[in-house]
């Protein structure tokens, strides 16, 4: 049976839940990765099961299926260290005070499980944020200690949140990326062993994030394949001309002089192929979630393009050895 294949509403926050749903399945997508705020009221949905029937009702009227949740904006607010860009992620009264947005963030993040559940949903994925993201380059010198410690207050911050997560029989599937704890795969992996690898935390593989920092993604998913419990299919395209960086040089997304940017799934540098047969392997069976982003295609003709190309790579592993007619007895 094939993968279930998904989008990811949050680029999509301007329309309603009905709007998107009837797009998307127009689109030809089987389900939807919710959005809290634009497509989800986990407070309502935490305490009102007549709301959750309506959210799953809307769903179902256009064919639609939902898997997952994005929590990515308030579980950034719990660990993320303060800047102004957080204000666009929190209430409107929140705005300037960090111990409020960070209060936002937890009291979401511990509803949320509770909501998924009511929603028959198993897995969220999102952000953690970083108290230490901009230590990443070393100057002024970063101590050992500096590491060590922003990994603790991660995982002081995020214990009671998981500890609510176990309650509901909900898994957390974190979206390594840079700005959060765990960013490459050794960022990754020390993460997990702080939290002494808890079945509660795993990844939200996402491929983009890692092949611009040189990682690459299928050796990424074959080695933490018991861990990745959600996957995003996004793409990335590489334009390293001699002129541009890796860093982005403060250019914004879409421009070319751009070292990397976002592309539709398909028309980047991703081998979805290979990523494909590592979760194979590894017997994934959850949704491929296409998490669309291209600043210079139009979002619906790209996201139907994406859906389409991802339905044709969601191949199965064979069930016998492609040698086994020729064998004799």
């Amino acid at each position: 049976m094939a993968r279930p294949v998904t989008l990811m509403s949050i680029q999509w926050s301007d329309l309603s839940l009905e709007e998107m749903c009837k797009l998307g399945a127009e689109m030809g997508y089987e389900g939807l990765e919710l959005a809290p705020g634009a497509h989800v009221d986990i407070e309502k949905a935490a305490e009102d099961p007549a709301y959750c029937e309506e959210v799953l009702a809307t769903l179902d009227k256009y064919g639609l299926k939902t898997y997952a949740m994005c929590l990515h904006l308030p579980g950034q607010c719990v660990g993320d260290l303060y800047d102004s860009r957080l204000d666009g992620f929190a209430p409107a009264e929140c705005a300037g005070n960090p111990e409020a947005i960070r209060k936002w963030g937890i009291e979401q993040m511990m509803i949320a499980p509770k909501a998924a559940k009511n929603l028959g949903i198993k897995v969220l994925t999102g952000f953690m944020g970083s108290p230490i993201w901009k230590f990443w380059y070393s100057f002024p010198q970063t101590s050992e200690e500096q590491v060590e410690a922003g990994f603790q207050e991660i995982k002081d911050l995020w214990t009671p949140i998981f500890d609510e997560f176990d309650k509901y029989g909900v898994k957390f599937a974190l979206e390594v990326h840079p700005t959060e704890i765990a960013f490459d795969y050794w960022s990754a992996k020390k993460l997990l062993e702080v939290f002494d690898y808890r079945e509660t935390l795993g990844f939200n593989f996402d491929p983009s994030h890692l092949l611009w920092q040189g990682v690459d993604p299928a050796v990424f998913a074959r080695d933490f394949a018991d861990r990745i419990y959600h996957v995003h299919i996004k793409d990335v395209k590489l334009n390293l001309d001699g002129r541009n960086g890796i860093l982005g040089s403060h250019i914004t997304f879409g421009n070319t002089r751009r070292g990397w940017n976002f592309v539709s799934p398909g028309h980047g540098d991703v081998d979805f192929d290979a990523i494909i047969r590592e979760l194979n392997q590894a017997d994934y069976q959850g949704p491929l979630s296409i998490e669309w982003e291209d600043s210079g295609m139009n979002r619906v003709f790209g996201a139907t393009e994406a859906c389409e190309m991802t339905k044709k790579i969601n191949f199965q592993a064979s069930d016998v050895a492609f040698d086994s007619a020729i064998k004799t007895d």
